[in-house]
């Protein structure tokens, strides 16, 4: 077990380094999280792990402690509603302006939320008469190894069936021996790229949508604060932004407004 010295260390070291808040008497999650990690790199206890991050020796140990401790749940078309303002409002909207359209899916874990964007994309596209815009999307995480599953685009029988009709599963993906791959037309759209929340987004450039859902509920008040103006700054009055239904936006920021629609609420940038 760890001792309340270390687990407040590592705490800290969680908080600062990519938000992440465990709270009190976590003690237990923690110790069954990095116990592989432990037997992994020969560490004894989690005393050691820590004294190993403050050296900062190897490289790839905090990027692996930040993957153990990282929830990475997620679905296709979680929720259903966000693909459905998607589809039916906001795409004919932003096409109508005759300039490329930019969607940046933000702790996308292993890829299911920008594969069904880029479906939904698709499907748009087969709906109007011409192509009138180019649409593309970036998806970013901050861990190496969901974002290597998501860009193999290979998913495996338990998680192709979450949120996806079969009828989606036989027009985007293709059969192979150990799975399912995405279809590259559907790939080709989506760009992949290592992001922590915690720092600057400036490089990114500019966005018409932005994903960033079901994530957030894990950092604190002031780290929420910091990161809706740092998104609001990504994007140009009128764009778009959803976040999980259980989310406040409104209560860390003033830079959106809520729009509603028969397909369900969304924020936009005023």
């Amino acid at each position: 077990m760890i001792d309340a010295q270390d687990y407040a260390e590592f705490s800290r070291f969680l908080s600062e380094c990519c938000g992440l808040v465990l709270g009190e008497n976590r003690q237990y999650l923690v110790s069954s999280r990095l116990s592989r990690l432990l037997n992994e790199f020969s560490f004894a206890k989690v005393e050691d792990l820590l004294k190993a991050l403050r050296r900062a020796a190897d490289p790839t140990l905090k990027s692996r402690v930040i993957d153990a401790m990282t929830t990475n749940e997620t679905s296709w078309f979680r929720d259903n509603y966000p693909f459905e303002i998607l589809r039916h409002l906001l795409l004919p909207e932003l096409a109508a302006r005759q300039k490329p359209i930019r969607i940046w899916s933000a702790a996308c874990s292993s890829g299911q939320e920008p594969y069904s964007i880029s479906m939904i994309v698709s499907e748009w596209e087969a709906s109007v008469p011409s192509r009138t815009a180019t649409i593309s999307i970036l998806a970013t995480d901050l861990s190496e190894s969901v974002l290597a599953d998501a860009r193999s685009g290979l998913y495996d029988g338990l998680s192709i069936v979450r949120g996806l009709t079969p009828e989606r599963r036989q027009r985007f993906f293709d059969a192979v021996d150990n799975g399912h791959r995405i279809k590259p037309e559907i790939q080709r759209r989506v760009r992949f790229q290592k992001l922590n929340l915690m720092e600057s987004y400036a490089a990114l450039g500019k966005f018409d949508i932005v994903f960033c859902r079901n994530v957030l509920i894990y950092f604190s008040a002031e780290t929420k604060r910091r990161i809706f103006d740092g998104i609001a700054r990504q994007m140009d009055a009128g764009g778009y932004f959803f976040v999980g239904a259980s989310e406040a936006v409104n209560s860390y920021t003033d830079a959106f407004e809520m729009l509603r629609t028969p397909h369900g609420a969304v924020l936009r940038r005023r």
